[in-house]
């Protein structure tokens, strides 16, 4: 196919379906049939190209020529592509690596197709730490002639969300179960799904539900940066909402074809599942941050974590007692420190009394968006976690996942850090490396990681910085990203004077002042 004077597209097809393609495209001119070959001229329109795309599997969409991509930057080329590929398909796949930029793409697509009429309302389904912070932050900064709102919050919140007229609605997937009749009532036409892994299980209520809501006019598009990372049966949940056709009716019939079954309780995947998984995931993008020649060499990314009822009640307990000690006394860059590392202590999960005895939180959505962001990359990943007990309760964690990791602080050696460090930079696993930030921000060449995770903010911009070149350094091969778990306003705060470089140390005080209001 190619593109005649931004009007038309050339195509060559054989004279047999020349008679099935002007049964289903309108603008056609037929230039030469010599009974083996007809050349024809399709209009160069999206509905045409909808419908190339319906029967060929691919067209050239004029997005480009159509579209003024709105927008605080300019799109990325791969994102360009992706929201073209995205806008030619009613229901697909985008398998773009966390990092590029992917939901941006969904919004520009899902723009596009409003301005042309197509959809009305989009309907984002997201994990809860990517409402605010991913989707809602990127359509103000890319559609922000468009109205949003996130559904989230009492049952009466989210329904008076998705009644009302907003063209956007974000919501989270163990929300949608809550309020499922208001959604299929509301006229979404478009569903977006991000993190799709969320439902490659058939079995669950959150797999029902969505299915459910899914009509046979429903668009939908299915976002992950690791699909069927863990086993090939993980396709066949996600295959069944977007291919149907390409997997069998039954869950069984699809795991005798991936796996083989080494023993009565194990399988284990058959030479030519992953052709298999292949097929069933179409049709799917997929961009890998090495294939975006134009993307920065650092991404960085903020998961809003939800503090459990649990945390917030031992935070407003803090902080009143330091507004009591703060009452009518001259406030110490120390003392500020020492409180405010109180705070990032039980926001994180885990808090040292004066007597130096632990008492532990439930911190389980942010072990829960942990995971979230290890499941999204198919690379090693560092975890900065600045306090001892914390790192406990992480690597236990994650061990109960079965995600191999090893730790590094105060307490472990130096040689036996040397043969940790070397573990992780040329074998398999371990593939997460749990770190305490003074431990190893310094002289430490960590690229086999890709992506750094800061469980919770570190109290210097060196050390933030420090910690940031492990892998920033000769020898990284890939894109990196840079991931802030934040739930907390002292958090928050923070985050954003590390990332704007200023010296904490000078303005412990004020943001003391600013966390207690005072």
């Amino acid at each position: 196919m190619k593109v005649v004077q931004d009007t038309a597209v050339h195509m060559v097809i054989p004279s047999k379906d020349l008679q099935f393609l002007l049964g289903h495209i309108d603008r056609v001119e037929v230039l030469n049939d010599n009974g083996f070959d007809a050349s024809v001229m399709v209009y160069w329109g999206l509905p045409e190209m909808q419908r190339l795309v319906r029967l060929y599997g691919d067209a050239p969409c004029p997005m480009d020529k159509e579209y003024d991509w709105p927008g605080l930057y300019t799109p990325f080329v791969h994102q360009r592509i992706t929201a073209s590929y995205l806008v030619l398909r009613d229901r697909c796949f985008c398998f773009n690596e966390a990092g590029t930029g992917k939901t941006s793409s969904a919004i520009w697509a899902a723009d596009y197709m409003m301005n042309k009429g197509l959809i009305k309302r989009v309907l984002v389904i997201c994990p809860l730490s990517i409402m605010y912070s991913a989707w809602q932050a990127d359509i103000f900064k890319t559609a922000m002639h468009r109205t949003v709102a996130v559904a989230h919050g009492d049952s009466n919140k989210r329904k008076k969300v998705i009644s009302g007229e907003y063209e956007f609605v974000i919501i989270n997937f163990d929300g949608v179960a809550t309020v499922e009749d208001e959604i299929s009532k509301a006229g979404f036409d478009l569903i977006v799904i991000d993190e799709a892994n969320a439902y490659k299980t058939v079995s669950t209520k959150r797999w029902k539900t969505l299915a459910k809501l899914v009509t046979p006019r429903t668009r939908l598009w299915m976002m992950t940066g690791t699909p069927a990372s863990q086993s090939p049966l993980d396709a066949f949940g996600l295959a069944k909402l977007v291919n149907p056709a390409g997997v069998p009716k039954f869950f069984g019939a699809w795991r005798d074809r991936v796996m083989h079954q080494a023993s009565r309780f194990k399988w284990v995947p058959k030479p030519s599942s992953k052709n298999d998984v292949f097929s069933a995931l179409q049709p799917a993008i997929r961009f890998e941050k090495a294939d975006c020649l134009d993307l920065p060499d650092l991404v960085y990314q903020t998961r809003d974590v939800e503090l459990t009822p649990q945390v917030m009640h031992y935070y407003k307990v803090l902080k009143n007692q330091m507004l009591i000690t703060a009452a009518g006394e001259q406030i110490s860059a120390v003392n500020a420190a020492a409180m405010l590392s109180k705070l990032l202590q039980i926001s994180g999960g885990a808090m040292y009394t004066d007597t130096k005895e632990v008492v532990e939180f439930d911190v389980s959505p942010r072990l829960n968006t942990l995971m979230e962001v290890l499941d999204e990359t198919q690379h090693k990943v560092i975890v900065f976690v600045p306090y001892t007990h914390t790192i406990h309760l992480v690597s236990k964690f994650l061990n109960q996942k079965g995600v191999v990791n090893e730790i590094i602080n105060g307490a472990v050696p130096a040689r036996e850090r040397s043969e940790i460090i070397n573990r992780f930079q040329t074998q398999t696993n371990p593939r997460v490396l749990i770190i305490q930030p003074q431990a190893a921000s310094h002289g430490v060449t960590l690229t086999a990681a890709d992506t750094v995770v800061f469980w919770s903010p570190v109290m210097s911009v060196e050390t933030y910085l420090q910690c940031i070149a492990r892998i920033d350094r000769v020898g990284q091969k890939h894109s990196m990203t840079v991931v802030h778990l934040q739930g907390s306003e002292a958090e928050r705060k923070i985050y954003k004077m590390l990332q704007g470089k200023v010296n904490l140390h000078e303005s412990l005080v004020e943001l003391y002042k600013q966390e207690l209001g005072i």
